[in-house]
């Protein structure tokens, strides 16, 4: 089929022997070099997601949390959690005593949960890793400490966020240099984190989780009212831990996810509802919007109503992906009318970054870290430089609930990497950013590719279109047309001002590997 070199669209990336795609090209960069320097899809992962920590940090970073899904050549799909747990003095009643009685808030010190990214990074790279830490690291902590360029989404999600940073006078003397937004082409330096990175490429997680730089992140964040001590933090060392993935069938495709505490079940959700119904390339626009805008209203209502730390949602996985309850919840679906909105609780957000790398010897991994909102809670550390996370907004406090905040208790995590197989063989590693987005955008991007046919990058170039709470989100590029017949079906449409997510993915066949990264952020997909 004839490409349009017109359409202003990027085509896919071709390689034949390895490949890495990414949000952020110096990411994707360093990716490359590890592949090119003997490291394997592992190292190359970690060398692009480090990357990314320094010159992405609204979206990732030390202080936030990791999933991923790994399939070395000729093995079985791994699941990784590298969530972060509670304090241990973290209770309903505690966070009551703290005058918190609805919700977490992002910029409270209780939004922090023990980070997890560095525990998973480094049990990733003990056990599957071949190059040393320094090495991987070395482009990471060269951007950190002598300075990288901001790029145009980055820029432009950053100023979205100003207003927020300027809030802790700490990160703002960071990320907001006198006072300033930085723009596109402005060079930043984050002294602070190249030691972070060192330490944890000559000590490992220890070097993170133990010690001084330990201590001081504690001391700050108790300084700030927070429960964390140093004993959370030496637990949080060894967190991350290897799970069985859970899967269901999409096309020729059998989709694998990470388990609860990750959202992944919900996107398998949507995909066996939207599985009942035709959406071939004959189906209008508008059927396909509102029978994805339908599904994902059902799908999520069930995500936060059930959805929490593995150990309080044991089974409901096979539950909720049964014939029984795939069937009951298709039938609910009106084409003809919007459905009401879900009850929705969950926070927005919506800063996330995703990677996949496929190497040369076919190892593959689906890759994905996140600080949760953007800038995460946006409480820097100034001692250590290490901005943490937000993911503990995600706790409910409600007593019962499944995804109540308890000691050492996971929450409900949004971040999911994704995995495709077919004939029981890794083809396909692909993930979408964006918060509560990410479900429901992979469920349109694998239809994209099995029902309408597309390629990778024609599937994420797409308009994308989002049922949250009681809107219809939409990007302005979907037609006009097409949004006044979903206004006639019922639905409540909000055009937003900034893209819907993100995208990357590697699809592997005929001995060829296609790569796609979303044109919406600043990345791209690159191979040899």
């Amino acid at each position: 089929m004839a490409f349009n070199f017109f359409s202003a669209r990027r085509p896919e990336t071709l390689a034949s022997q390895a490949m890495i795609a990414t949000s952020h090209p110096l990411s994707t960069a360093a990716g490359m070099e590890i592949l090119s320097s003997g490291g394997n899809a592992v190292d190359a992962a970690i060398a692009a997601v480090a990357v990314q920590c320094v010159v992405d940090p609204l979206m990732t970073g030390i202080g936030g949390d990791c999933f991923a899904l790994y399939a070395p050549k000729g093995g079985e799909v791994m699941a990784l959690n590298g969530s972060g747990r509670a304090p241990a003095a973290a209770t309903i009643e505690a966070l009551n005593a703290a005058g918190l009685t609805d919700e977490i808030p992002q910029t409270s010190p209780h939004a922090v949960t023990i980070p997890g990214a560095v525990s998973a990074w480094c049990l990733l790279h003990r056990e599957h890793g071949r190059l040393p830490l320094t090495q991987i690291f070395k482009r990471a902590i060269g951007y950190a400490k002598n300075g990288f360029p901001i790029t145009p989404r980055v820029a432009a999600d950053w100023a979205e966020n100003a207003e927020l940073i300027a809030q802790d006078a700490h990160a703002a003397a960071v990320f907001l240099p006198q006072g300033q937004v930085p723009k596109v082409g402005d060079v930043m330096m984050q002294p602070l984190l190249a030691e972070r990175l060192s330490e944890i490429a000559e000590h490992g997680p220890d070097g993170f989780y133990k010690g001084e730089t330990a201590a001081k992140m504690v001391a700050h964040l108790q300084s700030l009212g927070g429960l964390q001590t140093e004993e959370d933090f030496h637990a949080g060392a060894d967190q991350a831990f290897w799970t069985k993935p859970i899967s269901a069938k999409y096309g020729n495709y059998d989709i694998y996810e990470c388990p609860p505490n990750g959202q992944g079940l919900c996107a398998l959700i949507i995909m066996r509802i939207l599985s009942k119904f035709d959406l071939g390339p004959e189906v209008s626009d508008a059927d396909r919007v509102h029978l994805h805008a339908e599904a994902t209203k059902l799908a999520y209502y069930h995500r936060d109503a059930l959805i929490a730390d593995p150990e309080d949602c044991e089974g409901v996985a096979e539950l909720l992906l049964s014939d029984t309850v795939i069937d009951a919840l298709a039938a609910r679906i009106d084409m003809t009318k919007a459905l009401p909105p879900a009850l929705w609780d969950e926070p927005e957000h919506k800063d996330t970054i995703y990677l996949c790398v496929v190497d040369e010897e076919g190892n593959t991994l689906s890759f994905i870290n996140s600080i949760f909102h953007g800038f995460g809670s946006t409480r820097l550390d100034p001692q250590t430089g290490v901005l943490f996370h937000s993911r503990g907004a995600s706790f409910r406090l409600i007593e019962g609930h499944p995804n109540s905040i308890a000691p050492f208790k996971r929450p409900m995590h949004t971040i999911i990497p994704g995995l495709a197989v077919e004939d029981g063989k890794p083809v396909m590693p692909f993930g979408v950013m964006g918060g509560q987005y990410q479900a429901a955008g992979q469920a349109a991007f694998i239809s994209a590719l099995v029902d309408q046919g597309l390629d990778l990058q024609a599937a994420m170039d797409q308009p994308r279109s989002f049922a949250f709470g009681d809107e219809l989100q939409v990007e302005e590029t979907l037609p006009a047309e097409v949004c006044a017949e979903l206004e006639r079906r019922g639905h409540v449409i909000k055009q937003m001002p900034s893209p819907i997510g993100g995208s990357q993915a590697i699809r592997i066949g005929d001995g060829i590997l296609h790569g796609g990264s979303d044109s919406r952020k600043d990345g791209c997909a690159l191979g040899y």
